[in-house]
């Protein structure tokens, strides 16, 4: 049973081309099927006016920073998050000054939760690959095993098991690889939607 059990997600694994065959050729390692965006540019998702050199200035600047890493946290609500911004930026002596300060610092704080979600995935695609491949080389020892006259019982149960295990972290990983490919573009879309507050705000 333990057998069966094994060839089955072995097959299962096999069909995932995915692992083997990448999407766009220049990212072997993207996982997703949505192509892989290494930056957001300012111009998809600001149109407010030029942002001069506020990138590096608003760390100089303790409460934007502070309101930039509430904004930026995926688990403050968008709703709550917007709601701060047009609390600070109507306390602000200079809305229009603040406001490009404040999304200098969303825009690269966010650009960089989405590098290291992007890396994470590359990191785990490539794990992936070699958990295929061992999983493979596996079956065919298990296969062989099963061939021979007579048959090892102890060992072909440890290599069963073992296989088991293997395509078990493996399918829980592929699962949780689809849920983290949705993160980048929800990232944009939360960029885009705080970018989109500022500027009502300031115009």
């Amino acid at each position: 049973m333990r057998y069966r059990t094994a060839i089955a997600v072995f097959l299962a694994v096999a069909a995932m081309s995915g692992y083997g065959h990448a999407a766009d050729p220049r990212y072997p390692d993207w996982p997703c099927t949505q192509a892989k965006v290494p930056e957001i540019s300012v111009a998809a998702v600001w149109a407010g006016p030029p942002l001069d050199d506020g990138a590096g200035k608003w760390k100089d600047d303790a409460t934007v920073s502070a309101l930039v890493a509430k904004l930026a946290a995926r688990r403050t609500p968008l709703e709550e998050a917007q709601k701060a911004i047009t609390e600070y930026l109507n306390s602000a002596a200079d809305k229009t000054a603040s406001g490009k300060l404040l999304f200098a610092g969303l825009f690269e704080s966010l650009n960089a939760q989405r590098s290291q979600v992007m890396n994470g995935l590359e990191r785990v695609t490539r794990k992936q690959r070699e958990a295929a491949d061992k999983i493979r080389n596996d079956t065919l020892a298990l296969q062989a095993l099963q061939s021979e006259t007579p048959p090892n019982q102890a060992k072909i149960d440890e290599l069963s098991n073992q296989l088991v295990w293997q395509t078990r972290i493996f399918e829980d990983r592929r699962n949780v690889i689809k849920f983290v490919c949705e993160v980048p573009t929800a990232i944009d879309q939360r960029l885009f939607a705080l970018g989109r507050t500022i500027q009502q705000e300031i115009e």
